[in-house]
C-alpha cells in the first residue's frame, strides 16, 4: 500500500485497530470527551484516504469484508466519503447482518445490529 515511513507503518496500525474494533465512536466520548484509540485510528485513515485514495481504498474493501461488526462500520463509513456509490452498496450488503458492535455517543454507551445502522444510514442518504 504505501511505502515505508513512519506515517505508512501508523495507516496499517491504524487499519488493523480498525479491523479489530468492538465499538463505533467517531467522536470524544464520556465527560472528558476523551478520544477512544479505533476513533483515533479512523480519523489516521480517513487523512490517509484523502491524500492517497487509491492505496485505502483497496484495505477498506478487505475491512469491510473481514473486519469486525464495527471495523465494518468504519469500512462502510469511509467508502462512502470516498465513493458515495461505493458507500451505499455496502450499507446495503450490510442491512441484513444481524452481527451486533458497541456505539458511544457522547456520554451515552449503546449497542447496535449492523442491519439496523446500515438501514439507518440508508434511509439518511
Amino acid at each position: 500500500m504505501f511505502g515505508i515511513g513512519k506515517r505508512d507503518r501508523d495507516v496499517e496500525a491504524a487499519l488493523d485497530e480498525l479491523r479489530q474494533a468492538d465499538t463505533v465512536a467517531f467522536g470524544g466520548v464520556g465527560i472528558a470527551g476523551t478520544l477512544l484509540p479505533v476513533t483515533e485510528a479512523y480519523r489516521r485513515v480517513e487523512a490517509a484516504l484523502a491524500d492517497h485514495p487509491e492505496d485505502v481504498r483497496g484495505h477498506l474493501d478487505r475491512l469491510l469484508a473481514g473486519g469486525t461488526p464495527a471495523g465494518r462500520v468504519y469500512a462502510a463509513t469511509l467508502l462512502e466519503r470516498l465513493d458515495p456509490a461505493a458507500g451505499r452498496a455496502a450499507w446495503t450488503a450490510l442491512r441484513d447482518d444481524p452481527a451486533e458492535f458497541g456505539t458511544f455517543t457522547g456520554c451515552v454507551m449503546g449497542r447496535a445490529t449492523l442491519g439496523g445502522y446500515a438501514s439507518e444510514r440508508l434511509a439518511g442518504a
